[in-house]
């Protein structure tokens, strides 16, 4: 490995590790970032790669078969060959972009095993990368963006407490992932440039789910947020000349169908909406697991779709039920990688827009602007068009009227006073959706804007951090209203009433209030009318978070304290019940002591001490506990950015462990304590700053 200083193509490193690469043209730079990435997140590529084949178990044990389970009964990976087939048909271009990157996994996927010590704890021998493995990876990691578990939950609610429990629980449930955006044009800035700032909330993942990169050849000059493993930068960009940003929609484009499923002599049959039974598609798999026996797995796909849940036979617990999956890549055979290579070279916001309306999934919020002062706000993926119910519930597959019938226009909106502010509230995808975020983070987003004039990018991570948290306010509202309380409750709920309702780390009153809040998620939980929605039928593990009763009420609180009536529950009683609770035994340190961070691991036996943190789910520091389970945070902003259109270099951003995946490196965790206290590391795009590392 040399180490000159930059001159020429090659792999670049800056202070921080980030990977700069520089080719003398695009399928160069493409393998070149395949190969870097191989490097860098070996262990991380290769578990991806399997957990998208469904041989995730094979190496992981138990803990991974539930999901290997679902992935081969979606069929995740026969619909990414489909993809990529028919891209290489509609564009070969971009297809052989994917190709040049997948043939830079290959060249560096042994060299980067032998770095990292997962592959010896676990015996995994690094496998060899498709074509369609990029579009492997990136289903499985997007399959349960639009929450489709959700629609259990619904039926399942519905089925117990009537049609309004569809309202009193709709919220951005334990498994979507959404983020904050905003983008402040030329005219409300010091340069007369536009800048656009953000942070994706998803689950906080080591090594984090993006990587931070710089692409250079002579057709373009990116830098951004890339997916390992999966070319380009597809969610968050700076061209130099235009830049880009995503939140999630919160549209549902993908339906569940109850299907009635019956065995014949030759397979599986499926009573179709005209009357009639159609043969079914049917094969077996077998999963490995380690250090159990094969599991096998039947795969049925009917005229719908694949069935997830159920199959002839019934759920396990002999509930008479099977769900097939419908979701447009495979229906379409298209993911949206055709606008992979287009956003690299986008110089314009019409680019970046012709970009963007070859995009599929997930359906995404976007946000750019360029340095001549254009700016764009749309909706971006496909969506269906069909019935109303099909997004709320399961929809019976016999009946007539719930196919689909074409694809909606995504929408499109503008900015308000310079400004455009989303973070999964209910905005220009409002259309597209049932359960949207609380409006509390883009409210209070759009109010700190409002409070000057003229901003500058340097301002920005400020407002990444605020803690303040609008939904405590039906709480304590019911705590002012309660009366004869014990001393020790009242001397709490005077502190709660005085509080400023920030979720600092290092506030008492912050910890004050989540102990309350959890004790009363825990006792609505408990209460008789809810027991029902204890019992769930058996449905895979994988889609068991959306349908926890304590989970589903710890985010839905507000709305269940704000309504009129709750189905004759009492709640001040046991709002007052809870505060005493938390009076007679109360937290003993602050909020960070127990609001600490908890990243997904593939392997469980690596242990850190993990920062506490500031923030909660309604925060714009959006670090998500689960009220009535749990404080710690699993989810939050899995990267920070502001990008400049006025002068790229003044760009910054910071994700929440490191450049590299590899334990013991010294930039696998380096930006953690940035990331903690809301820093941004600078972005570097002069050639001379950098240190080289190698050639293409």
């Amino acid at each position: 490995m040399t180490t000159e200083r930059s001159g020429g193509d090659g792999i670049y490193r800056d202070t921080w590790g980030i990977p700069h690469l520089r080719a003398g043209g695009v399928a160069e730079l493409a393998r070149a970032q395949g190969r870097v990435t191989a490097l860098d997140r070996a262990w991380q590529l290769e578990t991806e790669r399997h957990r998208a084949q469904g041989t995730s178990a094979a190496f992981l044990g138990t803990d991974a078969l539930s999901w290997d389970l679902l992935a081969r009964r979606a069929r995740l990976a026969d619909t990414a060959r489909r993809c990529f087939d028919a891209l290489t048909v509609r564009d070969p271009e971009s297809a052989a972009f994917v190709r040049a990157y997948v043939d830079g996994v290959n060249d560096a996927l042994a060299e980067g095993a032998r770095r990292t010590p997962e592959f010896t704890r676990t015996g995994l021998a690094p496998g060899r990368w498709e074509p369609w493995t990029p579009f492997a990876v990136w289903l499985s990691t997007h399959i349960l963006f639009a929450g489709f578990p959700a629609k259990l939950w619904r039926a399942h609610a519905v089925r117990h407490l009537g049609p309004e429990a569809v309202g009193l629980f709709a919220t951005d449930g334990p498994g979507t992932s959404g983020s904050n955006g905003w983008l402040v044009s030329g005219e409300r800035t010091v340069t007369g440039h536009a800048v656009i700032a953000g942070d994706p909330h998803r689950w906080i993942e080591d090594p984090g789910v993006y990587q931070q990169i710089h692409l250079s050849c002579p057709e373009f000059d990116a830098i951004g947020l890339a997916v390992p493993g999966i070319p380009g930068i597809a969610h968050f960009g700076h061209t130099g000349h235009v830049a880009w940003a995503i939140t999630n929609a919160m549209a549902d484009y993908q339906d569940l169908y109850e299907e009635r499923l019956r065995r014949t002599g030759a397979g599986v049959e499926a009573l179709g909406p005209d009357g009639a039974w159609h043969r079914a598609a049917l094969h077996t798999e077998y999963v490995e697991v380690r250090g159990e026996e094969m599991v096998p797995v039947e795969v049925i796909e009917t005229d719908r779709g694949p069935v997830v849940a159920g199959g002839p036979e019934g759920l396990d617990d002999g509930t008479p039920l099977a769900l097939s999956l419908r979701y447009p890549p495979r229906v379409t055979a298209d993911l949206g990688f055709g606008a992979l290579l287009p956003l690299l070279r986008a110089r314009t916001v019409a680019d970046v827009d012709r970009a963007f309306d070859r995009w599929a999934e997930p359906v995404n919020v976007v946000q750019a602007a360029d340095t001549r002062g254009g700016t764009l706000h749309r909706v971006a993926g496909r969506v269906p068009q069909r019935p109303l119910a099909n997004r709320v519930r399961p929809v019976p597959a016999w009946e007539p009227g719930h196919e689909w019938t074409g694809w909606l226009e995504p929408p499109r909106a503008g900015l308000t006073d310079g400004v455009a502010v989303m973070a999964n509230q209910r905005g220009p995808a409002g259309p597209l959706g049932v359960e949207f975020a609380p409006p509390h983070r883009a409210e209070r987003i759009a109010a700190l804007l409002a409070e000057k004039e003229r901003w500058a990018a340097g301002d920005m991570p400020a407002l990444h951090m605020d803690t303040h948290l609008a939904s405590a306010a039906p709480l304590l509202d019911g705590l002012a209203a309660l009366d004869g309380l014990t001393p020790e409750a009242e001397r709490l709920r005077g502190r709660l009433l005085r509080w400023d309702r920030h979720m600092d780390a290092g506030s008492t009153d912050a910890a004050a209030y989540a102990a309350v809040r959890g004790a009363l998620v825990r006792r609505l939980a408990a209460h008789p009318v809810f027991a029902p929605l204890t019992r769930v039928p058996a449905y895979p593990e994988a889609l068991m978070p959306w349908l926890n009763p304590t989970v589903r009420i710890g985010y839905a609180l507000e709305h269940l304290l704000r309504a009129r009536e709750l189905y004759g529950i009492d709640r001040p009683a046991l709002l007052r019940e809870a505060l005493e609770e938390v009076a007679g035994e109360p937290p003993r340190g602050a909020w960070g002591d127990t609001h600490r961070l908890a990243p997904w691991r593939a392997l469980t036996g690596t242990s850190y001490d993990e920062p506490g943190l500031s923030g909660d789910h309604d925060c714009v520091l959006c670090t998500s506990a689960v009220p009535g389970l749990t404080d710690l945070a699993a989810r939050g902003p899995a990267a920070r950015f502001v990008w400049d259109l006025a002068r790229r270099e003044d760009s910054r951003w910071v994700v929440p462990f490191g450049a590299s995946g590899v334990p013991g490196s010294p930039h696998h965790r380096d930006q953690l304590p940035l990331w903690t206290g809301g820093e941004l590391v600078p972005v570097v795009t002069d050639w001379d700053q950098l240190v080289k590392e190698t050639d293409v």
